[in-house]
Formats: C-alpha cells, structure tokens, sequence
C-alpha cells in the first residue's frame, strides 16, 4: 500500500511520456505551482468530465501560477486520442508502471461499488514552487473538483 503524502512533503520527482511521446518531469515546472492529478482511465465519463473541467480553467489556473498534469496508466496513444477526442489542453502523462501513481499515494486499494479493488485512487496534488506538497486530496469525485480546488485555492 503506497503511503498517503502529506502537506510539507517533498513532491516525489518524475518524468513521464506525454500524450505525443515527448517525456515531462515535474523538474520543468520548477518555480510554478503545479496541480497533479490522478484519474482511473482516459475516454471514460467521469475522467473526461474531470479533464474537460480542468480546460474549461486552465486559463484561469495558469493566471493564477498554476500548471495543470493529468496522469493515468493509460499509454500516450489513448491520452493522444483522449486529447483529440475532447480538445483538451491539459498535459497528459501516461504512467503504465504505476511508479508515480504509487509515490503520490494515488495507487491501491479502494471503494468500487461496494466492493474492495485495487486500482487508481482518484487523487489531486497541489505542489508548491519549490517542491513541496502544499495540498494533497484523496478520493475526489469527478464532478465539481476543479470548481472546488479554484474556491480553495481563493482563485
């Protein structure tokens, strides 16, 4: 079970393949403020929902200093599909291995109509520009997070 992170914690580093291929590390981010989140599956509802929601935002966030990464275990052919489908404009990694999703405490077991399973915990974390986890959200819905973050945030 990947342990939960907690505000104050260093972010774990990664550097994953986008949508196109290219590889994004949280290092290139240094100096902003970044907004990481977990979804299960891209092109399902409630993880299109999500992504579309973080769009319809994202100039709002990016005035704000804040960049947006969306990660899944999806491969980047579905995320590049994904993208194009939705016109998304938030970056989209793939995490096959699960490593990241793991060190974020966004991999493992939970909830799924009424029964137990292990899988992705849908999980928002809000790092800091220096690094550091400013805020970390476990098993967030879908529907109305981004609107949620933004009010917290005082955006």
């Amino acid at each position: 079970m990947s342990e939960r992170l907690q505000p104050g914690d260093p972010a774990p580093a990664f550097t994953l393949p986008d949508a196109d291929g290219n590889e994004v590390s949280l290092a290139d981010h240094k100096g902003r403020k970044v907004i990481v989140y977990f979804y299960p599956a891209a092109l399902t509802p409630g993880c299109t929902k999500q992504a579309c929601d973080f769009t319809d935002n994202l100039a709002l966030l990016a005035g704000a200093g804040y960049d947006v990464i969306g990660i899944s275990p999806d491969k980047p052919e579905k995320l590049a599909k994904f993208r194009d489908a939705e016109s998304l404009k938030v970056t989209l990694l793939a995490d096959p291995d699960k490593q990241v999703l793991e060190a974020y405490g966004a991999y493992g077991e939970k909830k799924l109509y009424g029964k137990t399973v292990v899988g992705v915990i849908r999980s928002t974390v809000i790092v800091d520009e220096n690094g550091k986890v400013e805020r970390a959200l476990y098993n967030v819905k879908a529907t109305g997070h981004v609107a949620k973050i933004i009010k917290d945030l005082g955006i």
